[in-house]
């Protein structure tokens, strides 16, 4: 489990899903990236209190979300997720509950929610700040299923090992529930992190340290990270460059004003 787990892990990072090299039990897993598109936020699912919960009770309220699709009885690479993911947030400025949410769902239908509840006492605790903003629900009606169909997440459940075959990743949505960003592997970048957020939600925020950080960084879907785009960076350069100028000028006709009152 440990090899699948690593290979699971290096094939969601690097994209490596062509057919020669990816094996048996692996087949129809992976990430078909959907950007822009529309989550059902009427789909239903079970909260860890045990009530039924609507999609849409967690999006329109202004803030993006981080939705990620694990399953709690995972013996591996949902905890590394889950582990790198926590890790990643509290090393960011941002606060779960607060600037944005996130909804952890099990994609594994017999998944109670008193796992889930537990799952969530865990994370809270690793994650030691105070939210009530990370929310962990399991399947109801098969909706699951139909959620993940909607972001491109395919997994596979292995008969013999009786374990549920799917990539390492987690997925940012905007406020609306569209789709914004994929970040892959089972540690994350808090700058990668904190600026896909910021991407997510840039239609709602003002102007902030993130959405100037924006401007230099550019996600590379081939780096599969933010890096930093020339461009822009030469922009911003040349855009101080000349404010640098007209501030000299405007300096110099002052002073040359002054001059001339004295004579």
């Amino acid at each position: 489990m440990r090899l699948l787990a690593a290979f699971l892990a290096i094939a969601a990072a690097t994209g490596l899903y062509a057919e020669q090299v990816v094996p048996p039990q692996l087949q129809g897993v992976g990430i078909d990236e959907k950007l822009g598109q529309q989550i059902d936020l009427s789909l239903t699912f079970t909260a860890e209190n045990g009530q039924p919960v609507a999609l849409g009770e967690f999006f329109n309220k202004g803030k993006p979300v981080i939705l990620d699709l694990v399953y709690y009885s995972c013996p591996m690479l949902c905890t590394l997720v889950l582990n790198g993911q926590t890790t990643a947030l509290e090393n960011i400025p941002a606060t779960v509950g607060k600037d944005f949410d996130v909804v952890t769902i099990s994609i594994d239908p017999t998944e109670t929610f008193e796992l889930a509840r537990q799952k969530r006492e865990a994370y809270l605790a690793q994650y030691r700040r105070a939210s009530t903003g990370w929310h962990f629900l399991v399947d109801r009606d098969g909706n699951v299923k139909k959620l993940a169909d909607q972001v491109g997440f395919r997994y596979r459940y292995d008969e013999q090992r009786q374990q549920y075959a799917h990539a390492a990743a987690i997925m940012l949505l905007t406020p609306e529930g569209k789709v914004s960003r994929y970040l892959y592997g089972i540690k994350f970048n808090p700058r990668d992190v904190r600026l896909a957020l910021a991407e997510a939600a840039q239609s709602k925020f003002s102007l902030s340290v993130d959405r100037v950080l924006l401007y230099c960084f550019q996600y590379d879907p081939d780096a599969q990270g933010y890096v930093l785009f020339a461009r822009n960076l030469m922009k911003a350069g040349g855009a101080v460059t000349v404010l640098g100028i007209v501030t000299m000028v405007l300096l110099l006709r002052r002073r040359e004003k002054k001059m001339a009152v004295v004579r």
